[in-house]
Order: C-alpha cells, then structure tokens, then sequence
C-alpha cells in the first residue's frame, strides 16, 4: 500500500485515493429517467464527478430514493482537524466501583428519558437497562448507582419535576428523531429551563443520539454527548469522574 498523506486525505472505495463515494437522497421528481439526470446534475453541482445512479425506487406521490455513485476531488488535511473529545478515561465496570466507593458516600442518582415527542427508546434502554449493550451491562446493573428511566414522550417540565422528587444527581436525555433538528431545539429548551429553574448547576446533564456528539452537547448547554454505538461504561465512567468535580 502506498504512504498516506495526512494532508491530503481523500475518500476511496475500491483504490486507495480514488475519491470514490456514495450518496443516498430523494428528490421530489417522479420515478423515471428524469429523476436519474436530476440526481447526477446535482451531484455535479456538489463539485462531484462522474455520477452514477446505481438504484432508483418509487416512492409514490411523485418522489424518488436514488444511490449515486460519483468522484470527489476534494482532499481534507487531517493535521489541522480540531476536534472536542470526552476528557474522561475509559473505565470498566470494576474499576468505576471502585472510584465510585472512594469518592462517594451514597448512590448517585441517575435519571433518563427520552423527551419531547421522542418515542423511540432503544437508546435510552441500552445504556439504563441491565441488559446493556453489546455485552456492556447498563447502569442498572451499577452497585454505585440508582437509575429510574422514564421511557418516552416525556415533556422538559415534567422531567425536571422528576429530577427534583427523585433528588437526581445526573439527567440522561436521548433522542432520536431529528427531523428539522428538533433534537437541538429540545435539547436547548431543556437546558434553558433548568437555568430558569435555578437547577441547571446541581445537575449533570449528558445527551446521546445518532446525530449528537460532544462538541454538539456543549454547544447547547450539556456537560457530555454521546453518539451511536456509545457503551453503557463509557457513560457511567464519564459521571463517576466528573461529577465530583461539580
């Protein structure tokens, strides 16, 4: 294999360097030729080259899913990359009781939702649930905390209301839908009511979902994001070293 220049990093699907992506989207064009030639102009327009369209479905009503194919010519130099990271040490289970016993003289409380119109909670059940995720028992399963997961659809309000009853120490929000971005519009609401509330500082407050990272969490008001795939470990270790410093 050829050196790798990190300044010059390029996308590739069968060689390396050949620019070779792929991109799935649908246009509001009848399924047909023209939607075909619709997907490849805008390809082109993105500064792609050569687009393919390898699939195209009927979606009804006048829409088509297509799967482009096409070149990009463009390089990232991946030494001038700036990215916000987890400050955090990646912990196993042991070791989080451990520093949870030491630092600790009670339970911390965790409490986790999935807020505004959210009902999906797989994600919030992978890191609560004793069952974990992939093979990563969840919180639940902590001698050093005390976890309540309110399931779905659950309005800002009435979660701070919880946090109160159940004196939480940390605030665990997932969310999955993002159509128009209504994970940050939610997400900041949040945030900014627990301020008017006065609580915001006596709380953790940590988010995850397939469009949220840590850079996105600070951003609207969070202590912590994690993104899809995230372990039920990883988040438990980033409450037992970080909420003591609050």
């Amino acid at each position: 294999m050829s050196a790798i220049d990190p300044q010059q990093v390029r996308a590739y699907g069968d060689t390396l360097n050949d620019g070779q992506i792929m991109l799935s989207f649908s246009l509001p064009v009848p399924f047909g030729e023209s939607a075909k030639e619709a997907a490849r102009q805008l390809c082109r327009q993105m500064g792609l080259e050569s687009p393919q369209v390898y699939h195209a479905h009927d979606l009804g009503e006048g829409f088509t899913y297509l799967v482009v194919y096409a070149r990009s010519p463009h390089v990232v130099d991946t030494t001038q990359l700036h990215v916000t990271e987890l400050a955090a040490a990646k912990l196993g289970r042991d070791d989080i009781e451990a520093l949870a016993a030491l630092k600790f003289t009670r339970k911390l409380r965790v409490l986790g939702a999935c807020t505004g119109d959210d009902a999906h909670t797989v994600g919030i059940d992978a890191i609560l649930n004793v069952k974990g995720y992939h093979g990563d028992k969840g919180l639940e399963a902590y001698h050093c905390l005390s976890v309540r997961n309110l399931g779905a659809q659950v309005a800002n309000e009435r979660l701070l209301d919880e946090a109160r009853q159940f004196d939480a120490d940390v605030v665990l929000v997932s969310q999955i839908v993002t159509q128009k971005d209504c994970h940050r519009s939610n997400l900041a609401a949040l945030i900014d009511l627990a301020e008017a509330d006065g609580v915001r500082q006596h709380l953790l407050f940590i988010c995850g979902g397939p469009r949220l990272s840590h850079q996105v969490a600070l951003e609207l008001g969070f202590d912590a994001g994690f993104g899809a795939g995230t372990l039920p470990s990883q988040v438990a270790g980033f409450i037992v070293q970080h909420l003591p410093a609050r």
